[in-house]
């Protein structure tokens, strides 16, 4: 049986409310991933260019400091990493978690909250932060029947 854990970035709380849901079915740890600096809600407002999640998105070399950093990746075999979607992709503290850890030989599964979008590119725009991993699209806005069958993809 392989060791899993649920890491999530969660910005208004619906992620974070599915990761614990995802957890527990899938008999994993959990971990939230945290901005050294949190995200008020004026830097979500995606209508201002000029929010800091907009400055973010419209860089993608963008990397936002982890407030921890102390995820013991080498204890797993599976991580299902978890995030809003943000102009079709994951936001860059994705990045910068994928970033800071060794994620070598690891399988990645994502899961997502979104208000309409898929996944997009975001398999794409991960795999050079993550490189020796094997990185899987799971589920957007999962179902419970979905989460159950999340849990068992690894």
């Amino acid at each position: 049986m392989s060791k899993k854990l649920v890491a999530f970035f969660s910005a208004s709380g619906n992620t974070a409310r599915l990761a614990k849901k995802l957890a527990e079915a899938a008999e994993a740890d959990l971990y939230e991933i945290k901005p050294a600096i949190p995200y008020t809600s004026a830097d979500l407002n995606w209508q201002n260019k000029q929010s800091r999640s907009s400055i973010e998105m419209s860089d993608h070399s963008s990397r936002p400091e982890l407030a921890d950093k102390s995820a013991d990746i080498a204890a797993y075999d599976t991580v299902y990493v978890g995030f809003p979607v943000w102009w079709y992709i994951a936001p860059t503290i994705i990045n910068s978690f994928l970033e800071s850890c060794d994620f070598s030989g690891k399988k990645i599964i994502l899961f997502a909250t979104s208000g309409g979008s898929g996944f997009g590119k975001t398999v794409e725009n991960l795999k050079n932060s993550a490189p020796n991993a094997e990185i899987v699209e799971g589920k957007v806005n999962p179902s419970d029947m979905d989460i159950r069958a999340l849990a068992d993809m690894n």
